[in-house]
This record gives C-alpha cells, sequence and structure tokens, in this order.
C-alpha cells in the first residue's frame, strides 16, 4: 500500500537533503577549512545530512511512527548499501566502459535514487499491514 504523491514527495525531499548537505559541507568548509581537512568536514556534514534525510524522509515522504532506532538503522543500511554501490560501480563505468565521470555518476545517482525509494519504502519504513 503507497500513499498517493510518496515518489513525488521523496524527490522533493531528496532535494532538499541534497541542497541541506551541500550547503552544510560549504558552510563549515568555509567557516572551519582552515583548521580541519576537508575530509573531517565531509564526514561531519554527512553524519548531520543523513540524520536530516531520515527524520525527513521518515515524517514527510513515509509517515511512519514507532520504531524510530530500528527505522534508523535501516535507513542507514540503506544509504551505506547506495554507497557502497556507488564506489563499486563508478570505477567500473569509467574505467572499464570509459564513461566520463560526471556522466557515469549521473548514471549511478539515478539507480540508486530509484533504488533508494524502494528500499526505504520496503525496508526502512516498512511497517506490517496488521
Amino acid at each position: 500500500m503507497t500513499p498517493g504523491g510518496q515518489p513525488l514527495r521523496y524527490l522533493v525531499v531528496g532535494v532538499w537533503n541534497t541542497v541541506f548537505g551541500y550547503g552544510l559541507f560549504a558552510a563549515l568548509q568555509w567557516t572551519l577549512g582552515h583548521a580541519l581537512h576537508y575530509t573531517v568536514i565531509l564526514t561531519v556534514a554527512q553524519i548531520v545530512a543523513t540524520v536530516n534525510a531520515f527524520i525527513c524522509y521518515r515524517l514527510f515522504v513515509f509517515k511512519v511512527r514507532g520504531n524510530v532506532l530500528v527505522d534508523f538503522w535501516r535507513f542507514s543500511l540503506v544509504y551505506i548499501g547506495a554507497f557502497l554501490l556507488n564506489l563499486a560501480a563508478l570505477p567500473l563505468l569509467v574505467e572499464g566502459l570509459g564513461m566520463g565521470v560526471l556522466v557515469a555518476q549521473a548514471l549511478v545517482v539515478a539507480v540508486t535514487v530509484v533504488a533508494s525509494f524502494f528500499m526505504h519504502r520496503d525496508f526502512s519504513f516498512r511497517r506490517s499491514s496488521a
């Protein structure tokens, strides 16, 4: 059972998450870049952006209650899975098939966005029908 408009809400929240995550990274880099390596800043921004994404998807897209820790654990597994898929697919497309990096990354993002919607719907925020 999928409530109407859920894929559209997923895309809208996804755009927000992207803007938020990149904006946070840029703000931290601008303010703390002189003191911290960009990978440390990236890690902090990624953690905060993941929590933001979880809250937004949970409240506005999938609209579920209860099981917060279970949902967050499952949500994190989907995010890690998407990252690992990206990490594996990008070199295959670039080195193996000779695609440009930006084209290859756009293709991987398209696949992971669609796959992540179904994984979040059917795994991260799954509820029994009872």
